[in-house]
């Protein structure tokens, strides 16, 4: 880099935004991401002795890829080039691939080359890489908010490590955002600035795991304040919700308002209430509430309160959590409000509930049953000898594939099942089976 280049590169940093400014330049500064950078973990190790092999690092926006792979290229020895998958050809990779050997050639110098977003690259792309990776001529490390294993070919993972990064906690984005306060350099530090605890913490929640979205939110709202009488920048709550555009409702995600609303949102699905129930979801949302949470607590929905009704709505609703943790946000909220739609217009029966209390409450009253000699297992040598199952009637041996046969040593009723949906014909079945010992019909 000649001196214009430098004083180009400078002029550019001054001008950049505050979350360009804040990138790390070394380990140390860097914040989170401590389950692959914490001491002594594997990739710090590669890092801090110049000894990287090709990476893969992917998870959401503004969680440090780039920013570590911008460290990386501080450490090592080896010439650093970067790609932009969005405009880079195959003609590009086959250049930079040429200029790699060369230089490995005429100086003995490795190369790495960063590609952002390479779960863009096509396969014939990803295949024009693949001979250089795989023999060394350059090291990858490629960066990608997509999951690698949908987007980036079998034969690019298996030559490289994959690095997962998550969203940042509350805790790492409250040192980011008070370090870019405190730095007088690359930060806001030289200018007199008081923001409100609550101004901090609402840009924290809503920056929902993303650093750079949390500084961009702080710059702005630094920039269009006015300054007080004494020069003082004074970033309130109402600042703080101006310049990240979200509204603060009230919400803490470990205060009442969490347990409140959830509460109200099961009991809507569960008195079937779609409106009301995507009421509450949607200000779950919008509060930032983890998605996860709300898929969880829809399943569980599904067995308290609709049970054998609608045996379809577990099935549904626990692939819309899987679904939820594969799609991940926003688009997850579509999945969210399908499962709450389907759960508040299903028929509703808690019969399986009752009849699990029920159980428990004699057992835990000290009515403790034994196993009846022909119910005992018979998978083990010897048991034919104890007299193990014998004197069992095999149901599928008799017509209907039922026959009358006592499977607890006292008579219990605990399952009652209701009229409701898909239960009333589970209880038109238990009834004909019943009256007296009479076998269905196939």
């Amino acid at each position: 880099m000649d001196l214009f280049e430098q004083q180009r590169e400078q002029k550019k940093a001054r001008q950049a935004p505050l979350a360009y400014r804040m990138r790390p330049s070394s380990l140390d500064e860097f914040v989170g991401q401590e389950h692959i950078l914490g001491q002594d973990r594997a990739l710090r190790r590669a890092i801090e002795s110049d000894r990287i092999t090709s990476l893969i690092l992917f998870g959401p926006p503004g969680t440090g890829k780039t920013a570590l792979a911008h460290i990386m290229a501080g450490r090592t020895k080896a010439r650093f080039q970067r790609l932009n998958a969005v405009c880079a050809s195959v003609a590009d990779l086959r250049k930079l691939i040429k200029e790699a050997a060369q230089h490995e050639g005429m100086y003995g110098t490795a190369t790495i080359c960063l590609i952002d977003e390479i779960h863009r690259f096509n396969k014939a792309q990803q295949d024009a890489l693949l001979p250089s990776v795989e023999d060394g001529t350059i090291t990858l490390i490629g960066i990608t908010t997509q999951n690698p294993s949908f987007y980036v070919i079998p034969p690019l993972q298996s030559r490289s490590l994959i690095f997962e990064f998550l969203p940042l906690t509350e805790t790492d984005l409250e040192k980011i955002l008070k370090q870019a306060l405190a730095d007088p350099v690359r930060g806001l530090g030289k200018d007199k600035i008081k923001i409100d605890p609550e101004a901090l913490k609402h840009l924290i929640i809503y920056a929902e795991g993303d650093a750079r979205r949390a500084l961009n939110a702080l710059e702005v709202a630094a920039l269009t304040t006015k300054p007080g009488t004494d020069g003082t920048t004074h970033i309130t709550l109402s600042a703080a919700e101006e310049s990240i555009q979200r509204k603060a409702l009230g919400y803490e995600r470990e205060g009442d308002e969490h347990y409140d609303t959830i509460s109200a949102f099961i009991k809507s699905m569960r008195g079937s209430d779609p409106d009301a129930a995507l009421y509450w979801l949607a200000k779950m949302l919008v509060a930032g509430e983890d998605p996860r949470f709300i898929a969880r607590r829809i399943v569980i929905c599904a067995s308290e309160d609709v049970g054998n009704a609608d045996p379809q709505a577990l099935i549904v609703v626990t692939a819309a959590a899987g679904a939820v943790d594969f799609v991940g946000m926003p688009e997850a909220q579509l999945i969210l409000a399908q499962a709450t739609t389907y759960l508040a217009t299903a028929p509703k029966s808690n019969a399986s509930y009752l009849g699990l209390n029920r159980a428990k409450k004699d057992i835990e009253e000290g009515k403790i049953m034994p196993v009846p000699g022909y119910l005992k297992g018979t998978g083990y040598k010897g048991a034919a000898r104890l007299g193990r199952g014998q004197g069992y009637l095999y149901p599928h041996d008799y017509p209907g594939h039922y026959v009358k046969q006592a499977y607890l040593p006292e008579p219990r009723t605990y399952y009652e099942p209701t009229g409701q949906g898909y239960e009333a014909k589970i209880k038109e079945y238990l009834k004909r089976i019943s009256d007296f010992g009479l076998q269905i019909a196939d």
